[in-house]
């Protein structure tokens, strides 16, 4: 393996060293992907990645779905978090403990994972890594993949939740007052603008007062890893960010945002949060600030 430079390079596992260690009796790896795609007219068509981990996926491999497992129930958005006490039946019936080494993918640009890292995390579970490259290295490069389904006893899992880090729409408000605290909006730079509108976000635009850095620009095209230490910081300080003292990252739903919040945890920034409503909550609501950059 190739040394990126990561400060924290800890939090991802390379395709060989986990191909490597599969079989282990403390293992936990997660296939979490969902197949979302574009509606004509904007929206997005979005789909459990149940039928692709059925076709094949990582030997020992178990699927969580955010569709029907992971998200908190809302009234109107997708993707939020559950309470502690939910994802930790979910978890714990999936054989997933406190004692156990979790690793967790998707596929494309592997986002998926991040957001469940990210929930791990938030739930003060510390003892999980994302597959660097995602199913897509995984599968390009020829590693073992399987049909079978393992069998885990159910398990003990103990949230034990660190506020600040997932957070909500009351808390990035008071953030848009502050200098101290940078806002990165990941999504791509036209919706960013506002040339592009998404009628899921309600209007064109970003939260007032953010800075754009697109998800999918942190990660290689060559073999869909991150990109390394010193590419990740040039793009982060190219939009000022690494210089501020508290940083936010949001998107559409809080789920490509978690790209951003992974590579500068991966540079050694700690203090970064999620807003978890993102786009989806904010844009709509007519009283809380954004700004375009066209006319």
């Amino acid at each position: 393996m190739t040394d990126k430079g990561y400060t924290n390079s800890g939090l991802l596992i390379e395709t060989d060293v986990l191909e490597a260690d599969l079989g282990a009796d403390d293992l936990r790896v997660i296939d979490c992907n969902v197949v979302m795609g574009s509606k004509p007219g904007g929206g997005y068509d979005i789909k459990s990645g149940r039928s692709d981990y059925d076709e094949a996926h990582i030997p020992g491999a178990i699927f969580l779905d955010f569709l029907t497992e992971l998200s908190g129930d809302h009234p109107s958005l997708r993707f939020m978090m559950p309470t502690p006490e939910e994802f930790a039946r979910v978890v714990g019936e999936a054989g997933i403990g406190d004692e156990h080494r979790v690793v967790v993918y998707s596929r494309g640009a592997n986002f998926w994972a991040t957001r469940l890292f990210l929930m791990f995390r938030a739930f003060g579970f510390n003892n999980c890594r994302v597959l660097n490259g995602a199913w897509d290295k995984w599968s390009a490069e020829s590693r073992p993949t399987t049909t079978g389904v393992p069998d885990y006893s159910d398990a003990t899992f103990t949230p034990n939740p660190q506020p600040g880090q997932i957070i909500g729409k009351d808390e990035v408000l008071a953030a848009v007052q502050r200098k101290d605290t940078c806002l990165i909006n990941a999504l791509s730079p036209e919706i960013f603008s506002g040339a592009t509108v998404n009628a899921s976000y309600g209007r064109p635009g970003h939260i007032a007062g953010s800075v754009n850095l697109y998800a999918y620009d942190l990660i290689n095209k060559t073999d869909n890893t991150f990109a390394d230490a010193a590419a990740l910081r040039e793009k982060f300080q190219a939009v000022g960010v690494l210089d501020q003292k508290n940083i936010i990252t949001y998107c559409g739903g809080g789920i490509s945002a978690t790209t951003d919040s992974f590579a500068l945890m991966l540079l050694g920034r700690d203090d970064v949060a999620l807003y978890d409503g993102s786009m989806t909550e904010w844009g709509p609501d007519e009283s809380l600030p954004m700004s375009t950059l066209v006319n």
